[in-house]
């Protein structure tokens, strides 16, 4: 047997397979994601041009497809038009068949040219990564390269390499990302943290923070999360081979009396981090009280609707479950009220503002109408609400 240039023991076969399959995954994130798709951070072309290579080699994927795949599934979310919605497909398809699902819609070219705008047209592009007769040679280099490294077991080691994306980014991220986890944000969509630790798929686990803020840089929000990915682009920064162009921003509460023109940008920009707060410190503390004191057909009512209360992207699906809402609100008028609050709330930013002083004006009648409805919890967050502020960078 042909063991080739490198003979290993068996853990330093999984050290190369985890360090090979670990660059893929960096690329993805931080060149075809954070890069092109969102332009969260600009590139050198020492490592645009490596991250380009290396994807050839390991995944064949043309920049135009993925962003274009990407990009639609913002706009289109959990519509029967995002190309991998685990809430319509179904999570075992997502999870098991992504790549198939990339496949199918990269066929779309008219989606194609409409949603892979700004990604790279130059020689190389043209002629060897998007070239119908070379855009394959990169993953037949890279069994080759393989082969003679690692001999016989090279072809197991470039077979875990061809698999690691479709299954860890078109399966997991795109499936479990949609399905299972928390939220620090409450967005339309079904988006959500996989795990608090960034480090397998370089900071993807950090989905529902991602679909918070898009066209961040910096995937972690909370204090004890991470993201390997941005520590990445932070060295790539400190080398001069990356800008950050933006990241998420950070938010403080003033002591303010009342809400200013400031305070209207921040809560609109922040919205889904004001859905978050309005849920844990008005909504949830209200059910728990009204729970307490109901008797046993109510309680049981209560506990069914208590997510269709706090998660946005519930209704936004199924919006037949109001129905549910209708019916339980009428157990509790201090629930009611404070739903009713929450919808007032939104109407901030999604009704059309007819003059620039109008949503200051929504939001001062907000906060002073929380303050007089009698329920301790509204009061304190109108008076949180009105102090929301973005930290200065």
């Amino acid at each position: 047997m042909f063991y080739g240039l490198f003979e290993l023991p068996a853990w330093g076969y999984v050290l190369v397979v985890l360090a090979l399959t670990h660059i893929t995954i960096a690329s993805v994130t931080i060149y075809l994601h954070r890069c092109q798709a969102h332009r969260a951070l600009e590139l050198h072309p020492i490592a645009s041009h490596f991250f380009r290579f290396w994807l050839w080699l390991t995944t064949g994927m043309q920049t135009k497809e993925w962003v274009a795949v990407h990009r639609k599934h913002h706009a289109k979310c959990e519509t029967d038009e995002d190309p991998h919605s685990p809430q319509q497909l179904g999570i075992k398809k997502v999870l098991f068949e992504g790549a198939e699902l990339y496949r199918r819609a990269c066929q779309d070219r008219e989606m194609i040219a409409r949603y892979g705008w700004g990604t790279p047209e130059d020689w190389l592009e043209h002629h060897i990564y998007s070239h119908r007769l070379w855009s394959n040679a990169g993953i037949v280099l890279m069994l080759a390269l393989d082969v003679v490294a690692f001999g016989g077991l090279g072809i197991t080691v470039w077979a875990i390499q061809m698999v690691w994306i479709p299954f860890w980014a078109a399966g997991v991220v795109n499936g479990l990302g949609h399905y299972l986890g928390y939220r620090n944000f409450e967005t339309q969509d079904a988006a959500t943290n996989i795990i608090p630790v960034g480090l397998l798929i370089g900071g993807e686990e950090l989905h529902n923070n991602h679909h918070a803020y898009p066209s961040s840089a910096k995937l972690s929000s909370k204090w004890w999360e991470f993201d390997l990915g941005w520590g990445y682009i932070c060295v790539l920064s400190f080398l001069g081979l990356a800008k950050v162009k933006r990241v998420a921003p950070k938010v403080r509460i003033e002591r303010r009396a009342a809400p200013d023109q400031g305070t209207v940008q921040a809560v609109v920009h922040n919205r889904f981090h004001v859905l978050k707060l309005y849920a844990r410190l008005v909504i949830l503390p209200v059910l728990r009280r009204e729970y307490n004191i109901a008797d046993h057909r109510a309680r049981k009512v209560l506990k069914q609707i208590k997510p269709l209360l706090v998660r946005e992207d519930l209704l936004f699906l199924k919006p037949y479950r109001a129905q549910y809402i209708s019916a339980a609100l009428g157990l509790s008028q201090s629930l009611d009220t404070v739903y009713q609050f929450k919808l007032k709330l939104k109407e901030i930013w999604t009704k059309a503002a007819p003059h620039p002083g109008s949503r200051l004006e929504r939001l001062k009648a907000w906060c002073l109408e929380a303050e007089q409805s009698g329920i301790d919890v509204l009061r304190e967050f109108a008076a949180q609400l009105a102090g929301y502020a973005v930290q200065a960078a």
